[in-house]
Formats: C-alpha cells, sequence, structure tokens
C-alpha cells in the first residue's frame, strides 16, 4: 500500500471517529508524513493566533500550568488530611495526579521554547558572528520541530490505542484515560508553534540586523 494511500485511510478514520479503525490507521508509516503536514499547518495557525492575540500568548501556556500545579497540590493536601483525620482514601488520588503533572510538563516545555530557556548556550553562542548564530537558531527550529513530531504521532497513537480500549484511570468509575492523553498532541501543536513564531523572529532581526541571542530568563516573559 502506498503512502497516499494510507494517509488516505488515517484520514478516512479520523472522519469515521471510530477509535479501532483510527488506532488500527495510525499503525502505518504514513502516520509520520500525515503528522508533519499536520503538525506544519497546526503550528502556523498557533503562530499566526499568537501574533495576532497576545493576551492568548502570554497566557494560554502559563494558565493551563498553574490549574495544573494547583488542582495537583490540592488533591495531594486534601489526599494528606483525608486518610490521616478520617481515615480515608479516595481511590483516585494518587491516578490523578500523574495525569495532571503530565499536563503542566508539555505544556511548560511548550512556553519554554519561547522563552528560550532550553538549548540557549546563550554565552557560547554571543561570541559567535551573525551567520554562525542564524545557523545554530535554525539547529534549535529544527530540534523542537522534530522533538513535537514525535511527541504528536506517538502520543496521538497512545491516544487513539487508549481509547480504543476503553482504558478508565483506575480508581474512577467513567473517566477515560484518553481525555487526558489527548493533551499532549495538541501541546505538541503548541510546541510547533512556539518553535516558529521564534525563527520567524530571528529571521526579522536577522536581515534587520538586530541582536540575535539574547539572555534566557528562566520564569521570565514571552
Amino acid at each position: 500500500m502506498s503512502i497516499l494511500s494510507e494517509m488516505g485511510t488515517i484520514l478516512s478514520a479520523l472522519a469515521s471517529r471510530d477509535s479501532f479503525e483510527i488506532s488500527g490507521a495510525l499503525r502505518s508509516n504514513a502516520a509520520w508524513y500525515l503528522g508533519t503536514i499536520a503538525l506544519i499547518v497546526g503550528g502556523y495557525i498557533v503562530s499566526l493566533i499568537y501574533r495576532t492575540v497576545p493576551f492568548v500568548e502570554r497566557h494560554l501556556e502559563r494558565t493551563i500550568m498553574v490549574y495544573s500545579y494547583l488542582a495537583i497540590a490540592f488533591i495531594i493536601f486534601w489526599g494528606v488530611i483525608d486518610r490521616f483525620i478520617f481515615n480515608n482514601q479516595q481511590p483516585w488520588s494518587t491516578t490523578i495526579p500523574p495525569f495532571l503533572f503530565m499536563i503542566m510538563a508539555w505544556f511548560g516545555a511548550s512556553y519554554n521554547i519561547r522563552l528560550r530557556t532550553h538549548l540557549s548556550f546563550s554565552e557560547f553562542r554571543t561570541k559567535m558572528p551573525a551567520g554562525g548564530q542564524i545557523v545554530c537558531l535554525w539547529l534549535d527550529f529544527f530540534l523542537w520541530f522534530g522533538f513535537a513530531l514525535i511527541l504528536f504521532v506517538t502520543t496521538f497513537r497512545l491516544t487513539a490505542n487508549s481509547a480504543s480500549n476503553f482504558q478508565i484511570v483506575l480508581g474512577t468509575d467513567n473517566t477515560m484515560q484518553w481525555w487526558f492523553l489527548a493533551t499532549a498532541p495538541a501541546a505538541a501543536v503548541l510546541m510547533a508553534g512556539r518553535a516558529m513564531q521564534n525563527i520567524m523572529d530571528d529571521m526579522r532581526k536577522f536581515r534587520s540586523g538586530e541582536p540575535l541571542i539574547e539572555q534566557a530568563v528562566i520564569g521570565g516573559d514571552a
């Protein structure tokens, strides 16, 4: 079966919204080609949204991170009180926090791509000429886009497989695991958008002669 035919099978399965068909179709290598296209289009749309709506750019990932962290803290805090004061324990109190941590981590990774707190090497790169700096920044883009692609395809497969097997979060009656897992490919799209946003800014600065490398600040503003 050709790649184009396999891509058509995946699109047909997605249109059917049947988790069994989607899970089976995503096993082919065409998922990587279709994932690349989806990530380029999705990432570009995200970068445009960030450019035109600054409020979303500044607060989307940070809001998800903060509320995920607060939810984890509350569940753990109440779990301690519930266990040692009321001699009781909610069965989901140890299974939902890891999913919330996953959400916090992936959306945090997207936000920190924009802050360039990963792979910065700013002390080394500032000593390079502008040509060398832009090459390093393009390398950053390809590394982050490649990482986002791996995350997007693998977690999309995992989400579809979880849905097709009706996997329930342990300790709950009807909370599905794929509800949480689906946030990972969504975060991958945001990561691709942040990488595109960065490289577009870098090319604008390169053409105008502005400084390309700035000191990265952990916890700073985008």
